[in-house]
């Protein structure tokens, strides 16, 4: 029987998968802000409201920012090095194809789960939780690319080459993250402002500033980093250390297949039967990783 405590970790996790899937929504309604610009506007709204619920807390800030240095080179890496490696993929590279590379990490996130040691309590991988990933992986590719495939070129190596790094950056920070579960959540408003700094920084070196149009805009990127660069982080930061590993990666499909509704629901997208097919594999594969999860106890 899965522990209560595991199962409700998993799902507070699961509610940074739903968050998420407002990111491509708030990113359109954004408007054309420079991506690293978007990345360090969201990530400062981030770092200034944990700030203020720190000392709402009557807790110096800088105690969370006190972090061991392999714990902040984590933190850096999984935050800010997947958002550079994932816009360096997309801009070098046919985006379309750039990003369903990226969507590697849920089925690395599987199995790298593996390779932790007994005392972190993740379990045994099963067959269910690898072929529930990979349902939501075909998933993904169906919505990615519209049911054309992956068409690999050579001139493209390099973008295709950030984009698994970019995988590689999330799914690793994802599951090392259970190496530190004794550290407190709060750990990730401290790598949020470093992330904030940094991206400002790849903002100046690399792009031309370009504000919001309208209060729309503005409120879309309030809303990114409320949501899916606010709250999510966080869910998913106590979901990784606490939860199902393998039923997150798992889940965590259902991130592109929600967004893609949503822009539907918004008349900013399509509905089609590919998407439908999509939804067909990528809750079957969810459902079918969460066996354990969903077992009557």
């Amino acid at each position: 029987m899965v522990p209560p405590r595991r199962n409700r970790a998993t799902l507070i996790g699961l509610s940074a998968v739903l968050t998420w899937s407002t990111l491509a929504l708030f990113g359109t309604l954004a408007g054309p802000v420079p991506p690293f610009q978007l990345v360090a506007m969201a990530f400062t709204i981030v770092f200034a409201l944990t700030v203020a619920i720190w000392l709402a807390r009557g807790e110096d800030p800088r105690t969370h920012l006190r972090q061991p240095a392999r714990l902040w080179a984590l933190g850096i890496a999984g935050l800010f090095g997947y958002h550079l490696l994932y816009f360096v993929g997309i801009q070098n590279a046919p985006p379309a194809d750039a990003n369903l590379i990226n969507y590697l990490w849920p089925v690395l996130i599987v199995l790298f789960s593996a390779l932790l040691p007994a005392e972190a309590g993740v379990g045994r991988l099963r067959w269910f939780h690898l072929a529930g990933a990979a349902l939501g992986l075909a998933g993904t590719a169906l919505i990615v690319t519209g049911g054309t495939g992956l068409v690999i070129r050579a001139e493209f190596s390099g973008g295709y080459l950030a984009a698994i790094g970019a995988a590689l950056a999330w799914s690793s920070y994802s599951v090392l993250s259970r190496r530190f579960a004794h550290v407190s959540t709060d750990a990730v408003g401290a790598f949020c402002g470093g992330t904030a700094l940094l991206a400002w920084i790849a903002h100046l070196v690399l792009e031309t500033t370009a504000w919001p149009a309208d209060a729309l805009a503005w409120l879309a990127v309030l809303g990114l980093g409320l949501g899916p660069v606010g709250a999510a982080f966080f869910a998913w930061d106590h979901g990784v250390k606490h939860g199902d590993l393998r039923v997150l990666g798992a889940g965590a499909y259902a991130a592109p297949l929600l967004s893609t509704v949503l822009l539907v629901v918004f008349g900013l997208g399509d509905a089609t039967w590919t998407l439908a097919l999509a939804c067909l594999l990528i809750v079957g594969g969810g459902l079918l990783a969460a066996r354990e999860m969903l077992k009557p106890g």
